[in-house]
C-alpha cells in the first residue's frame, strides 16, 4: 500500500485552503494535513476543525511553523508572491519537500536560489503550473506530439480574464500592484509555461506591449464615490460591488458561500460581505483604487528555431477563459477551454472534434487541474522515484520569459534576447 504523505499548510487562501487542502477529503488514504499556518486566525481554527488539528500544530504564521523541526513530508507554501523565497528556503533546509504556489517568486535571483537549494538538499519542488495536469492541455499537447499537425511553426493563446475577476484580484485585491507581482507574471506564468510546454521549445527572444488603460481615476464616471455602496453611478457600472459580491449570480444573497466571498469574510453570510463591503478594500471604487498593474498586455515570444508565439491577457471579457490556436506545417488546432472542445486534422481533411466533457468526470478547478496536479504530487512523494511534470526545474524558465516580457513593456516593447537576460541574473 502507498504510503499516506503528511502535509504542513502555510497559507490558508482559497488556493491553500479550497484548492489543495480539499484534496485531503479527495485522497483520506493517501494524504493528512498534520500542521496549517495563517495570519488569520479564524482560518486556522476551521481548518484545525476540518482537519482535526490538535492546537500545538495550529500556527499563527509560516515563520511560527519554521521554527519547529520539520512536522510533515511536504510543506505546501501557499503564501503570498514575496513570501514564498522566505518560506521556501528554511522549509527546505529542514527537510520539506514543497508544493510551491505560482509564481515561484517575483524576482528571478530568489527564484534560481530555490531551484538550487532544492537540488543540494535533494528536495522535490512542485511548482502549480495546475493547468499542465488538465484533460483540456493535456490533449493539446497529447496531438501536437503525434505530428499530425507537422511542425510547429505559430501558436496563438488568449486569456481572457474576466471584468468582475480583473475587478477582485487585480484592481481591488491582493495582485492589484505590482510591489507584489506584475501581472504577466502573477496571472500568467501559467500560458507563458504553456506556450514551453506545448511547444518543447525554449524562447530565444521576447517582446510585449500592453497597459493599464481603463482602471484610473479620470475614468470615473460622473456621480461616483470611494465606496460602491455610497455610489450614484452604481446602476449601470458592471464593477459595482454589490452587484458582484451581493446581488449577482454568485452573490451572498444566492446563499452562495464559496471563491470569491469567502476572500472577503470567513464563512460567508450577506451581513459579513456587506460589512466588508462598507470598510474593506472589495467594496472600493475600481477607478480610486492604489492598483497600477495592467489590464490588458500583448507578448510575442520567438522560439529558438525561428517559430512564433503570440499571447494576449486581457480584462475586458464577461467569462474567464483560454483559447489555443496551433498553427503546424501540415495542419492545425483550435480549442477552446471554456467549452473543453478541440477540433484538429491535416489540412485538406475533414477536422476531429474532442468534447472533453465526455470524456473527462471531473473539470472543476482549474478544468480538472488542482486535484490532478495533487494526485500526482502523492505519488511522488509516496514512492520516492519519478518527476512530475512541474517540479521547478521545468517550471523556472516560463518566469524568466514573463520577467523579460515585464522589462520589454516597461521600455516601449524592446525586444529581449533571453539568453543574455538570463546570464545578467546573479
Amino acid at each position: 500500500m502507498a504510503k499516506c504523505v503528511t502535509v504542513a499548510i502555510a497559507g490558508l487562501g482559497s488556493r491553500g485552503k479550497e484548492a489543495y487542502a480539499k484534496c485531503a477529503h479527495l485522497f483520506p488514504d493517501r494524504m493528512k494535513i498534520v500542521a496549517v499556518a495563517d495570519i488569520v486566525p479564524e482560518k486556522v481554527e476551521n481548518a484545525a476543525k476540518e482537519y482535526h488539528i490538535p492546537p500545538e500544530m495550529c500556527f499563527e504564521s509560516a515563520e511560527k511553523m519554521l521554527e519547529r523541526e520539520r512536522l510533515a513530508d511536504v510543506l505546501f507554501v501557499c503564501t503570498l508572491d514575496r513570501q514564498h523565497y522566505p518560506h521556501a528556503i528554511p522549509a527546505l533546509k529542514k527537510g520539506y519537500h514543497l508544493l510551491l504556489e505560482k509564481p515561484i517568486s517575483p524576482d528571478l535571483s530568489e527564484c534560481r536560489e530555490i531551484a538550487e537549494t532544492a537540488q543540494k538538499y535533494d528536495r522535490k519542488v512542485v511548482v502549480c503550473h495546475v493547468l499542465r495536469y488538465t484533460p483540456f492541455y493535456q490533449k493539446v499537447k497529447e496531438i501536437i506530439d503525434s505530428g499530425i499537425l507537422g511542425r510547429v511553426m505559430h501558436i496563438e493563446a488568449v486569456e481572457n480574464v474576466g471584468y468582475w475577476h480583473q475587478a477582485h484580484s487585480f484592481v481591488r485585491g491582493n495582485w492589484r500592484n505590482d510591489r507584489e507581482s506584475p501581472m504577466i507574471l502573477q496571472k500568467s506564468c501559467h500560458d507563458m509555461d504553456l506556450l514551453l510546454w506545448l511547444s518543447g521549445k525554449h524562447c530565444a527572444r521576447v517582446s510585449s506591449f500592453g497597459s493599464l488603460g481603463w482602471f484610473k481615476p479620470e475614468n470615473a464616471p460622473e456621480g461616483s464615490a470611494e465606496r460602491c455602496l455610497d455610489c450614484g453611478a452604481r446602476e449601470k457600472c458592471p464593477y459595482d460591488a454589490q452587484k458582484i459580491y451581493m446581488t449577482g449570480k454568485h452573490g451572498a444573497l444566492s446563499g452562495y458561500t464559496g471563491w470569491p466571498l469567502d476572500v472577503l469574510a470567513q464563512n460567508p453570510t450577506p451581513e459579513k460581505i456587506k460589512k466588508a463591503l462598507e470598510e474593506g478594500p472589495y467594496g472600493r471604487c475600481v477607478y480610486r483604487c492604489d492598483n497600477n498593474v495592467v489590464d490588458h498586455q500583448v507578448v510575442n515570444l520567438c522560439y529558438e528555431d525561428g517559430a512564433t508565439a503570440s499571447f494576449t491577457m486581457c480584462a475586458f471579457n464577461s467569462g474567464m477563459s483560454r483559447t489555443i490556436s496551433v498553427l503546424g506545417a501540415m495542419g492545425e488546432l483550435h480549442g477552446d477551454m471554456a467549452t473543453e472542445t478541440i477540433s484538429y486534422g491535416p489540412f485538406g481533411e475533414e477536422r476531429k472534434t474532442v468534447d472533453l466533457r465526455l470524456e473527462s468526470e471531473d473539470l472543476t478547478g482549474h478544468g480538472g487541474g488542482d486535484t490532478r496536479l495533487i494526485a500526482d504530487l502523492l505519488d511522488l512523494l509516496s514512492g520516492g522515484k519519478g518527476s512530475s511534470l512541474t517540479e521547478i526545474g521545468q517550471s523556472v524558465e516560463s518566469h524568466f520569459v514573463a520577467l523579460a516580457a515585464e522589462r520589454s513593456r516597461l521600455n516601449g516593447g524592446e525586444a529581449i534576447d533571453m539568453q543574455a537576460f538570463s546570464q545578467a541574473v546573479k
